[in-house]
């Protein structure tokens, strides 16, 4: 990993005074030439300009402050736990330091065989959350709680509440979680379309676990594309945001929840001047969907778009560099029925304005499938308008509960059959596989998406057949498990 070197300007002695003394509102003594010239020209002189205010965002942490949550994740061993650290965590390093001396649960690293450690362990996260309604429904990141096998909520009241995970989202990270509980303090939800950029922003979270810690900043920057999905315009800020920190809301200076806290640039792993926020509007679009429908659908039309650059205007004949200029369309698809062409600048999607190539993906994704759109494009030297039905997007896992059960039973895990191709890509003549594990599995370090060939030295080859020979192994049983192309005896208690 590159790390930059960074350079720190430090202001001399004489310039510390000289602040100082501005600061503490004093008149530095002036040479005895300099007032009479002054006093000369100070009836000319213009009026000094009215001093600016910064902000203050004690009321704002102090109404809403309590509809923020800290989440504790357990997940299986060998998870990715990007809360709070990656496989380079050094124990004896400086964050190693600072988690001891806080008193926050360590990274957990490390592959079986190496170091000394026996078997991997189940992995601790913290990340954040806020709550949107006073029964318990609580938005957060999809990479906080996703493949969790338990979710606590830590309350500002230091009440601790068992979660349940109502749905992830991954293209959006977006996840619902809810506790069992009634009239709690709920956020304010804002607009993200009415911020500006360079207004003040603040976050709450709990960075390294530290809860309930307040950073503020500025928007730095609107609708930026973040990695390969392009459906989420992610707000720029430079507030402070580090590992904990996901999940949490974002502020504006009325109080109003504009954006989730989702990822950061760095080349150190902390924070480096630049953390992106998912718009609240497009965050509650998903959890409506979730809470609704179990899944969250989304609209595509079949094109791959570029940036219009001013050599390309000039090209096309447009006055200015704008809207999204379609490289590629996909054949049978939505655009390519009404007529689309590469060359075809899309400069508007029902009716919303395509400044940039990475404004269409989000304002499609937003559309329902099945719903007409119309689509303003420049072709051949002037607009038109073309007539399309919106696709879908392929669906990927959105809820827990769209693939698996919640773990159960003795062993705490929730498990399918294989199927001919999984099995024949295995090479087994039988097993199951672990969609979720919990309990006394995840502890023995079973993880979703291993396969359960056996049971102390007995094959199994449906939920069933494993549910009884569990039953039947007393306090302890040996599972063969196979991962990848390895496969591994885990020993497990079950007493």
């Amino acid at each position: 990993m590159k790390r930059v070197t960074q350079r720190f300007l430090v202001p001399t002695a004489a310039a510390v005074a000289v602040a100082l003394a501005f600061a503490a509102g004093q008149h530095l003594k002036e040479p005895a030439a300099i007032p009479a010239a002054r006093a000369a020209t100070a009836q000319s002189a213009p009026a000094a300009r009215p001093q600016l205010q910064l902000p203050d965002f004690a009321s704002l942490v102090e109404q809403y402050g309590p509809a923020v949550v800290n989440i504790s994740v357990t997940k299986a061993a060998g998870a990715d736990m990007p809360a709070l650290g990656g496989p380079d965590f050094d124990e004896n390093g400086p964050m190693g330091e600072f988690f001891r001396r806080f008193g926050i649960p360590m990274p957990r690293g490390g592959q079986p065989g190496q170091g000394g450690i026996p078997l991997p362990q189940p992995a601790q996260g913290v990340g954040s959350g806020f709550i949107v309604s006073p029964d318990g429904v609580i938005l957060t990141n999809a990479h906080v709680v996703d493949g969790a096998t338990e979710v606590l909520v830590k309350l500002v009241d230091k009440r601790e509440l068992k979660a349940k995970v109502l749905g992830v989202d991954r293209k959006s990270d977006v996840a619902v979680i809810k506790v069992d509980a009634e009239d709690l303090p709920t956020v304010k939800i804002g607009d993200p379309a009415k911020l500006r950029v360079g207004e003040w922003v603040a976050a709450i979270g709990s960075p390294f676990g530290l809860e309930s810690t307040v950073t503020a900043g500025i928007v730095s920057a609107k609708s930026r594309n973040v990695g390969d999905e392009r459906i989420v315009p992610f707000i720029q800020t430079d507030v402070a945001v580090n590992p904990g920190n996901s999940g949490g809301p974002l502020f504006n200076l009325a109080g109003e929840v504009v954006g989730i806290n989702s990822m950061i640039f760095s080349r150190s792993g902390g924070y480096m001047g630049v953390s992106f926020a998912i718009p609240i509007d497009v965050a509650m679009q998903v959890k409506d969907d979730l809470v609704k429908h179990g899944k969250v659908t989304r609209g595509r039309i079949g094109v791959v778009v570029q940036p219009v650059t001013a050599p390309l205007a000039e090209s096309f004949g447009l006055k200015k560099a704008e809207g999204a200029l379609v490289a590629n369309v996909e054949p049978n698809g939505p655009a390519a029925k009404a007529g689309l062409k590469p060359g075809d600048v899309i400069l508007s999607f029902n009716g919303r304005e395509v400044a940039e190539s990475s404004d269409l993906p989000a304002i499609v994704a937003a559309t329902k499938p099945g719903e007409p759109a119309t689509v303003r494009i420049w072709r051949n030297g002037k607009e038109s308008e073309v007539k399309l039905a919106v696709g879908e997007m392929p669906a990927e896992r959105a809820t827990v509960a769209a693939n698996a059960a919640e773990p159960q039973g003795k062993l705490g895990v929730a498990v399918r059959p294989l199927n001919a191709d999984e099995a024949k890509k295995l090479g087994a003549e039988g097993g199951v596989v672990v969609e979720r594990a919990g309990g006394a599995a995840a502890k023995a370090g079973v993880r979703a998406g291993d396969v359960i060939l056996g049971v102390n030295g007995k094959p199994v080859k449906s939920p069933e057949e494993l549910k009884s020979a569990v039953e039947g192994a007393g306090r302890s049983a040996a599972l063969l498990v196979q991962r990848g192309e390895s496969r591994i005896f885990l020993p497990v208690q079950i007493g």
